[in-house]
């Protein structure tokens, strides 16, 4: 019985998703990206997630809506680590420009910032 709700459950989205191929329901909220330690961390977490879901031989019903629901997330995830990546590139602009101008602070000051970054992802 329980995999028969679920069969609903996953035709009912495939049904709304024709029905509106444009307008993508907002269901879930997934869990929130406030700062980029936080997308960074959610980021790691659920593509751990995920990957143990498609290592499965047979994606059941059930598997399907899991992953649909953690793509918030994910989604939540990448926004957030994308707007910062924006700031990322701006910053090691600065430390290209002060370096073409041999100004050793800003340099330093703009290298850090970027640096800190940076190694939040790639330590």
């Amino acid at each position: 019985m329980r995999s028969l709700s679920l069969a609903g459950i996953v035709f009912a989205l495939g049904v709304s998703g024709i029905a509106c191929a444009d307008a993508r329901p907002d269901h879930f909220k997934g869990e929130p990206a406030e700062t980029f330690q936080e997308a960074v961390a959610n980021f790691s977490a659920y593509n751990e997630k995920l990957a143990a879901i498609l290592a499965k031989n047979t994606l059941e019903p059930a598997d399907i809506v899991q992953i649909h629901e953690l793509t918030y997330t994910l989604e939540n995830a990448l926004e957030k680590i994308n707007e910062e990546f924006e700031d990322l590139a701006d910053t090691l602009e600065e430390v290209h420009v002060a370096s073409e101008r041999l100004d050793a602070a800003q340099v330093r000051t703009q290298g850090e910032i970027y640096l800190d970054t940076a190694r939040q992802v790639f330590p």
